[in-house]
C-alpha cells in the first residue's frame, strides 16, 4: 500500500523535475558539442597539428574520470539540487577561462577552462542521469533518457552553429593558408583577431550559466536519494555486496560506457574535420555536426515511441551496435561524401546506447546507486581518449582509415547488450 502511493506520488510529480532536468541535458548537450567546431578553430588560432587540435577533447572528457570521486563527494553532502547548481557555477569559471585565453591566443588556458567545464559537468552528469533513471519506473528509463537525449542533441545541433555565426571560419581558414606569404607579425596579428572572436559567444555562455545555477537552486525540485531505491523489489540488494566493485556488470557499463563515449564524440567531434580532409570548406562544414545530432534525435524518437512497448533496452542496444558495426565498414570501405554519411549516420548507432546502459547498469545496486553513478561517469573518459587516439592514428594513416577505431568499441558494445549485463547478476 505504502510503495503504491509513493509510485504514484512519484509520477504525480515527475513531470516537473523532467522539465529542469531536460533543461539541464540541454546546456550540456550545447557546452558539449561546442568542442566540434572549437577542434578545427583552435587549431588555426593556436597554430596546432591535428593530434595536437584532438586535446580539446582530451582536457574536456579527461575531467569526467579525474572529477569522478569529487562528484560523488559533491552529490552525498549537498545532495543532487544544490549539486546541480554548483556544476553549473564551476561550469561558468571554465567558459570565463576563455575570454583570457583568447586575448593571450594560449592553448593552454583554453584548455584549462575546457577541464573546468568538463569537471563541472561531470558533477552535473553524476546527479542527471541517475535522477532521470530513478524518478519513475526502472523499466522505461530508456524512454525518459531518449528524452533528454533529444534536448541534448538539438542543443548539439544547434551549438556549432550558433557558434559558427561569432566565428568567421572562412576567413580564419584563408589566413592559415596564408602562413607562407604573410610576414610574421601580420600573420600573428591576424591570428589574435581569429581568437578574440570566441570572446563575445563565450560572456553569452557564462551568463546564462550563472542564472542557471540561481534558478536550479530555488526550483522546487525534489531530493532524490539512491538508497530510497532499496525498497523496490528489483533493487533489492543482497548481504554479500559490501562494495560497488561486488557487481561485476557495473564495471563492464562503466567499459561499455568508455566505449561508447568513446564513438560518440568521434562521430560527433571528428566529422567537421573529416569533413574538411574531404574537400569540404571549413565554414561549409560547420553544419556536419548538426546531420549527426540529427541522426541521434531520429533514433530517441524511436525509442520513445517502442521501448518497452515494442522491444526491450536490451534489443536497442543490440540493434545499435550492430549498425555501428555496419557503418563503421561503410565509412572505411566508401570515400567522399559517401563516407561522410555513414560518419553522420554513426549517430543513428550511438542514439540508443546511453539510454540502454544507464538503466541496465544500475538495476540492482540499491544504496549503491551514488557509487555506481560515479564510476559510470568515469566511463565518460573514454571520449577524451578514443579521439586522441584516432587524431594519432589519422596523423599516421589518415583520418579515413583511423575510423577502425570504432570496430572494437562496437563489438564491445554489442557483448554488453548480449551477455555484460547479465555477469554477476542472481538473476
Amino acid at each position: 500500500m505504502n510503495s503504491k502511493t509513493s509510485t504514484q506520488q512519484a509520477g504525480q510529480s515527475s513531470l516537473g523535475p523532467m522539465i529542469i532536468i531536460a533543461s539541464l541535458f540541454f546546456i550540456f548537450g550545447f557546452a558539449t558539442w561546442l568542442n566540434s567546431l572549437l577542434i578545427p578553430y583552435l587549431r588555426i588560432a593556436c597554430e596546432l597539428s591535428e593530434v595536437q587540435s584532438y586535446f580539446v577533447t582530451f582536457a574536456f572528457y579527461i575531467a569526467y574520470l579525474v572529477m569522478a570521486p569529487v562528484s560523488t563527494w559533491v552529490l552525498n553532502k549537498y545532495g543532487f539540487k544544490r549539486g546541480m547548481a554548483i556544476s553549473l557555477g564551476v561550469m561558468a569559471v571554465g567558459a570565463l577561462l576563455f575570454i583570457p585565453a583568447a586575448y593571450t591566443r594560449t592553448y593552454l588556458i583554453f584548455l584549462i577552462g575546457l577541464f573546468t567545464m568538463g569537471g563541472g559537468l561531470a558533477i552535473l552528469q553524476t546527479a542527471s542521469n541517475p535522477y532521470i533513471t530513478i524518478i519513475g519506473p526502472v523499466e522505461t528509463a530508456a524512454r525518459r533518457i531518449s528524452i533528454m537525449g533529444i534536448c541534448n542533441k538539438v542543443a548539439g545541433a544547434i551549438a556549432p552553429v550558433l557558434l559558427g555565426l561569432f566565428l568567421n571560419l572562412g576567413e580564419a581558414d584563408k589566413i592559415a593558408k596564408q602562413v607562407e606569404s604573410m610576414p610574421a607579425d601580420q600573420y600573428a596579428a591576424a591570428l589574435d583577431q581569429v581568437a578574440l572572436q570566441v570572446v563575445n559567444p563565450y560572456i553569452g555562455i557564462v551568463v546564462v550559466l550563472v542564472l542557471l545555477a540561481i534558478w536550479i537552486s530555488r526550483a522546487n525540485l525534489p531530493e532524490v536519494k539512491g538508497d530510497e531505491e532499496e525498497t523496490a523489489d528489483h533493487h533489492m540488494v543482497s548481504e554479500d555486496k559490501k562494495s560497488i566493485w561486488d557487481f561485476p556488470h557495473v564495471i563492464l557499463g562503466f567499459i561499455a560506457l568508455f566505449m561508447y563515449v568513446g564513438v560518440e564524440v568521434l562521430a560527433g567531434d571528428t566529422i567537421i574535420a573529416y569533413g574538411v580532409s574531404q574537400g569540404v570548406s571549413l565554414d561549409k562544414a560547420t553544419v556536419f555536426t548538426g546531420y549527426t545530432m540529427g541522426a541521434m534525435v531520429f533514433g530517441y524518437i524511436i525509442g520513445i515511441i517502442a521501448i518497452p512497448k515494442y522491444f526491450s533496452q536490451e534489443t536497442a542496444m543490440k540493434a545499435c551496435a550492430i549498425l555501428g558495426i555496419l557503418f563503421t565498414l561503410g565509412i572505411v570501405s566508401t570515400d567522399g561524401m559517401l563516407s561522410l554519411t555513414f560518419v553522420a549516420l554513426l549517430g543513428l548507432a550511438n542514439s540508443l546506447v546511453w539510454p540502454a546502459i544507464w538503466p541496465l547498469a544500475l538495476k540492482g545496486v540499491g544504496k549503491f546507486t551514488n557509487a555506481a553513478s560515479g564510476l559510470l561517469v568515469m566511463g565518460i573518459a573514454g571520449g577524451a581518449v578514443i579521439p586522441l587516439i584516432y587524431g594519432q592514428i589519422a596523423h599516421m594513416v589518415g583520418s579515413h582509415a583511423a575510423y577502425w577505431i570504432a570496430l572494437p568499441c562496437y563489438l564491445f558494445i554489442l557483448y554488453y547488450g548480449i551477455a555484460g549485463h547479465k555477469v554477476g547478476k542472481s538473476s
